[in-house]
């Protein structure tokens, strides 16, 4: 497991990271910025994106955001586009201090997680944003040789665990692994096929979700170290 999850962050490392992307923005705009980030997404990653676009919460921009692309450790364009943010709730910000997965480790997470499911792809594109209960998430959308989206892994930043998935593992998630697990402590004669084989993907889920967090051990990279390192 420590040879793949390290075979993994080598490979992830090829292009600059979102970490990378954010020293960027902070040693060439403004050292704040870096805590006022709403959003970041990167594409046809390799995987790796070439360029991430980043949001900020900017109070002097126009509509009170700013859009900045970082490529190759430069600062590739600036610009205060009209209201657009992605997150939970309008304007909400990443809290650094609960930062603990880099790109680089999300891709060996979702990587892994796809190993589990049988789901075979050619590029990943990632977006990082808040999620309903104001943690960081990563996004992570699998994509095949087509382009088209096979799959898609929500990871929690924080904890390393994954919190649900698209086009994987029948669309189970968390809170369908806790009903399960309700379901099981009571007495219930129906044993039918269809309980058991949903029973089956939500089992193999939660042990695919059991070895992300041991992944996430291994990749695990705290923002805020990295930043003032």
């Amino acid at each position: 497991m420590l040879l793949l999850a390290t075979s993994l962050l080598a490979r992830a490392q090829e292009n600059p990271t979102a970490y990378d992307a954010l020293r960027v923005v902070g040693t060439k705009l403004n050292r704040d910025y870096v805590n006022r980030v709403i959003s970041m997404t990167g594409v046809d990653g390799n995987p790796q994106p070439e360029t991430w676009k980043i949001l900020l919460n900017d109070p002097r921009a126009r509509g009170g955001v700013r859009e900045v692309e970082v490529a190759n450790g430069k600062i590739q364009s600036e610009r205060t586009p009209l209201r657009s943010v992605v997150g939970s709730a309008e304007g909400a910000t990443i809290n650094t201090a609960h930062l603990n997965l880099d790109s680089s480790g999300a891709y060996a997470v979702a990587s892994h997680t796809a190993d589990k499911s049988g789901t075979r792809f050619d590029r990943v594109a990632y977006t990082l944003r808040t999620d309903e209960r104001s943690d960081p998430v990563w996004i992570v959308t699998l994509q095949g040789t087509s382009g088209r989206a096979v799959g898609t892994i929500h990871i929690n930043c924080n904890r390393g665990n994954v919190v649900r998935t698209e086009g994987m593992f029948a669309g189970t998630n968390m809170n369908d692994v806790e009903t399960e697990r309700d379901i099981e402590q009571q007495n219930d004669e129906n044993q039918g096929p269809l309980r058991t084989a949903r029973a089956r993907l939500r089992e193999t889920f939660r042990r695919a979700q059991d070895e992300a967090r041991d992944m996430f051990d291994r990749v695990r990279r705290s923002f805020v170290d990295f930043i003032n390192r």
